[in-house]
């Protein structure tokens, strides 16, 4: 363990006086309020959107870059705009599929120790920095009419199973939720089937049914628009 760690870690037992926490944690608030009222005031105005997320570390010749790409185009066409984190990887595929159809393009940026930066893809209104990712996560739930998840890392599954939750507790109203690639996807989907749901009964039959796995952008763009031919688009809380 390097020394950075040791100390983070050790400040966290050096007891604080009730005037510095009071200081410290008022202005968090203050903090954390502006991340609200800025996210509420930029995306309230954007539209029926999509949520597209992935992993940053894939490159533009994978071909779930493509994927991500293909995707967000045809959605922008449907006359969705798309939501990603604002970065590399599947979210600048995601946003340059955007900028291609000439859809919105909308990116939720996060500061982040490795600097994570906007790529170039994102409307320069449309660009939003978080220091919090609870307020980020918000911003990717409220302002979408869907998710469509592509393979991806911790982050990526954060905020599948932040949606699933929402949706499964009734926080939120229901959205259409798609996981892009079966294979990547399945071994995951049967875990939950068979673990949660069949050997220990953590969940209900009918929560399978949150969330679709799609192998093709026409399925996932299919399953999205004929999921609204039924709804009227509306916030989702």
């Amino acid at each position: 363990m390097n020394s950075e760690k040791d100390e983070r870690i050790s400040e966290k037992f050096i007891d604080k006086d009730w005037n510095e926490i009071k200081s410290n944690d008022s202005w968090a608030i203050f903090k954390i309020m502006s991340e609200f009222v800025e996210g509420y005031e930029k995306l309230s105005k954007i539209g029926p959107c999509v949520s597209i997320f992935g992993s940053a570390r894939t490159k533009p010749e994978h071909k779930y870059y493509k994927i991500a790409e293909d995707l967000a185009f045809q959605l922008c066409k449907k006359g969705y705009g798309v939501i990603s984190g604002g970065g590399p990887g599947i979210m600048e595929a995601a946003n340059k599929g955007a900028k291609n159809a000439r859809g919105k393009s909308v990116g939720l940026n996060i500061e982040l120790p490795f600097e994570q930066h906007f790529n170039p893809y994102v409307d320069d209104d449309k660009r939003l920095n978080f220091d919090y990712f609870f307020v980020r996560k918000v911003m990717f739930v409220k302002y979408a009419q869907g998710f469509v998840v592509l393979p991806g890392g911790f982050g990526t599954l954060d905020e599948f199973f932040e949606a699933l939750t929402l949706i499964q507790t009734k926080k939120i109203a229901k959205f259409p939720i798609v996981l892009m690639s079966k294979s990547f996807w399945g071994g995951l989907i049967e875990w939950i089937k068979n673990v949660l749901l069949e050997n220990n009964n953590n969940i209900n039959k009918e929560d399978l049914d949150i969330f679709f796995l799609a192998d093709t952008v026409e399925e996932a763009v299919g399953y999205i628009d004929d999921f609204y031919q039924q709804y009227l688009l509306k916030p989702n809380f």
